[in-house]
């Protein structure tokens, strides 16, 4: 495809020097399943490339980047940086549906393919059963990712941004980064960075001052672990390698236990460089720059209307901060995205724009604590928090701006257990509702876990077998619901999530769980805290207290259940409907990887009904069998096909959805009656 190639290497010559793009360099392109006729929207091809942009640091919408002003300036006195882009749109523009869905990438991959087209999960889909059952493509929009995560692996398939660091008159910046490991397995290293990311190295591994502690439990009390016994080192081979990213510890680690330590770093990357990229490519898809959108697009320039913002997650937590800090106005005042679906992200937020952030650090139930993830405001509209004497809520900034978008939040029961998710639409002290605005919709997805277990469940860690409930069906139907609201106005269904006045919302406590043999249950939750970094934090991004001074918590609510275990509120799948089992949003640790009265990370728990009525009075199981629910396979199928139909007609579930649900609530038959 020379003439492509050529046509977008002319992209930089054809763009105005005042626009943030300055630059696409292809690097592939080609046609989605060698051309082949996705539906009514024809043909797609893919795009794989690197953004090049330029930001104007003095700009308004450019001084909410942390450390900008700290930042490398060009001899036309901008920033440069850039980032890995990825893309699938129409072949032909004029078929496409208008929307630009974009998806912040999670960790650098991609995942609204198989989100939504019920794919083999694949970074870059090339083989026809990679593609799913082509849904988004059916529907016309135009996909598009762009690295905005700087610390991530180097692998091609991954997205990542490349920003430069910043400098005080040129000289290195020094600061505190803390560290926290929890093993699950006994091991002697661990990376100073979250997962597979790639750390902030220690300046001196020498420092008399760095202290690395251990503690049996969240709020548990620290103790240092003699330096005698550790050092900055990786394990290969069985022995210790210098390592300035690594600590080493001789004894071993201890699963269950969490490890701690806090350091001097220097460069910190300018963090806020990734939300500004995506503000500026989304701005640039929408309304180009002066002789460049056709060049890059065709003439989708003139097809693009709008854009949705999806994110799972971290990338969830992305799109609340991204709104929270104001990048949903770009550089000439305009509104960004006109939708934004923040999925599975609690009322949680992330480190994406301060010193010496470390973007993948998500605050789990049992991982990752203390970071600046589920942090005030929580609510969309201004609530005031007397403790601190700070009045705002996320939208603050894009409402004073008049760039407020359309929002869904979807959450699974789990982000109720496991990221404070009730302080989105509860008061600061828990003890009433608080009504989202107009244009936000809250939908609970009752008794999911963070993302659905495939079938048969595992453990993996867990004492409990997954939680199989995939909501997924019901995500494609608010998609769709989605995009008629944004293109046509149309209101989507309404929402559906758990009320403290209706007593569906309740404290962990408080919970009617029934006594099912074998089964342990808990009134943990993960708590938001009010948390102090330092009184430079709100103000310039600076963390200058590590670990950081922790205050009271936020009272954190969950849904209420029924005699079966199953909750009463949100979108019940027709599983939770017609059910064969228990489905929670949480779940325990395992023995085996210590801390086992801890909740395991993002799961929840598949506790299925005995078979019979002699099993179920043999164990003295509260919950009726499934024999005495149901007439046989048949009955039970009927009564999931008629809670589908309903699902269906309250915009909740696709019609042509119905007979994919029912035939997987088959399957799940069949596995248990037959053990």
């Amino acid at each position: 495809m020379p003439g492509r190639r050529v046509a977008l290497s002319c992209l930089l010559a054809c763009l105005s020097l005042s626009a943030s793009v300055v630059k696409v360099e292809l690097v592939d392109r080609d046609d989605v399943l060698n051309g082949r006729s996705m539906g009514p929207a024809g043909s797609y091809e893919r795009i794989v490339a690197r953004v090049y942009f330029a930001v104007d640091p003095k700009l308004p919408a450019n001084r909410i980047i942390s450390d900008i002003d700290l930042a490398p300036e060009n001899a036309q006195g901008k920033v440069e940086f850039s980032a890995d882009l990825y893309l699938m749109k129409p072949t032909d523009a004029a078929k496409g549906n208008g929307t630009v869905l974009f998806e912040v990438s999670n960790r650098g991959g991609r995942g609204l393919v198989s989100t939504f087209n019920r794919a083999v999960p694949v970074d870059d889909p090339s083989a026809k059963g990679e593609f799913g059952d082509g849904f988004l493509f059916e529907q016309g929009f135009t996909l598009a990712w762009l690295g905005w995560q700087h610390d991530i692996p180097r692998d091609p398939k991954l997205l990542r941004l490349y920003a430069p660091v910043a400098r005080d008159a040129g000289r290195p910046i020094t600061g505190l980064v803390r560290s926290e490991y929890v093993p699950n397995r006994r091991v002697r290293s661990f990376s100073l960075a979250d997962r597979t990311m790639i750390a902030y190295p220690v300046i001196d591994p020498r420092d008399p001052s760095i202290q690395l502690t251990v503690r049996d439990s969240v709020e548990g009390k620290r103790r240092i672990v003699p330096k005698s016994q550790w050092r900055f080192a990786r394990e290969e081979n069985g022995k210790p390698v210098s390592d300035r990213a690594h600590v080493f510890v001789g004894a071993g680690l201890e699963p269950g236990k969490i490890y701690e330590i806090v350091y001097k770093a220097q460069d910190p990357v300018l963090v806020g460089l990734g939300p500004a990229g995506i503000r500026d490519f989304i701005s640039f898809l929408k309304h180009g720059a002066p002789g460049s959108g056709a060049t890059l697009l065709g003439d989708e320039r003139r097809h693009i209307k709008r854009a949705i913002g999806f994110g799972t997650s971290q990338s969830g937590r992305f799109l609340r901060t991204f709104l929270y800090y104001g990048f949903n106005q770009d550089e000439q005042h305009r509104r960004v995205f006109d939708g934004v679906w923040a999925h599975v992200a609690g009322a949680g937020r992330g480190s994406f724009n301060h010193r010496f952030a470390q973007p993948s650090r998500d605050g789990q139930t049992y991982m990752n604590l203390f970071y600046p993830t589920d942090i005030y405001p929580f609510s969309d509209l201004d609530q005031a928090d007397p403790e601190t004497g700070l009045n705002e809520g996320l939208l603050t900034r894009a409402t004073r701006a008049h760039v407020v978008p359309r929002i869904f939040y979807t959450n699974s029961s789990h982000e109720y257990w496991g990221r404070a998710a009730s302080l989105i639409h509860t008061t600061l002290d828990g003890a009433a509702d608080f009504a989202p605005p107009k244009d936000t919709r809250i939908y609970l997805f009752a008794g999911g876990q963070h993302g659905p277990s495939a079938f048969p469940p595992q453990r993996d860690g867990r004492r409990y077998l997954g939680n199989p409930n995939d909501f997924r069906w019901s995500m494609r139907a608010l998609l769709v619901a989605f995009q008629r609201w944004l293109a046509d106005g149309v209101e989507p269904p309404h929402s559906r999530y758990p009320a403290i006045e209706a007593g569906a919302l309740v404290a962990p406590r408080a919970v009617r769980f029934p006594k099912i043999p074998g089964i342990q249950t808990s009134t943990r939750v993960h708590k938001a805290w009010r948390i102090d970094y330092g009184p430079e934090f709100r103000t310039k991004g600076i963390v200058s207290i590590e670990p950081p001074r922790v205050g009271r918590a936020f009272p954190v609510l969950v849904p209420q259940v029924d005699s079966d275990g199953n909750e009463t509120s949100g979108i019940r799948m027709p599983e939770v409907q017609a059910p064969l089992a228990t489905y929670t949003g949480w779940n325990l640790r395992h023995p085996n990887i210590g801390a086992p009265q801890e909740l395991f990370g993002l799961a929840g728990a598949w506790i299925p009904f005995p078979s019979t009525a002699a099993g179920r009075k043999k164990t003295r199981d509260p919950r009726r069998s499934i024999q005495e629910r149901y007439a046989g396979r048949a009955d039970y199928l009927k009564k999931i096909e008629a809670a589908a139909r309903g699902l269906a007609r309250d915009g909740y579930l696709l019609d042509r959805d119905v007979p994919g649900v029912v035939s997987i609530a088959g399957r799940h038959w069949d596995y248990l009656m037959k053990q």
